[in-house]
Parts: structure tokens; sequence; C-alpha cells
């Protein structure tokens, strides 16, 4: 399929392996946590953390309950 393309029309893959390197380690240069919008690193975060997922888990769960039930 290549052997009537031009040598120039022919796109070299990336070489993903060699990203990091040339990166310096971290994407954002303030360091690992530096893009997140909340901070994991205070206290009880795990607890408001489960309380979240939790809530978007659940909650149209409860929404589904509540629709079937209010009409009876």
């Amino acid at each position: 399929a290549f052997a009537g393309a031009r040598p120039g029309a022919i796109v070299a893959r990336r070489g993903l392996h060699a990203t990091p390197a040339r990166l310096g380690g971290y994407h954002y240069p303030e360091g690992p946590r530096s893009n997140l919008p909340f901070n994991p690193l205070t206290r009880f975060f795990y607890l408001r953390y489960i309380a979240f997922c939790a809530t978007g888990f659940g909650l149209p769960f409860g929404i589904a309950v509540w629709h079937l039930k209010k009409n009876k």
C-alpha cells in the first residue's frame, strides 16, 4: 500500500516512550497534583470523596424510586 507513496507523504509515528524524558518528569512544572481542582492532601479528604461519589451514584437511583412510588 505504501509502495507507490512518495517518501515525504509517509508520516512517522511518534515515539511515546520518549515523551516523559523530554518533558522533565512531570507535565506541569509545579509538580504532581498541581492541576487538580481540589487538594487531596487535606484532612478527611477521603470522607468528602466517598460522600461525593456516593451522592453522585446514588442520586439517580433515589430519584427513580421516588418517581415510581409517587403515583401509588
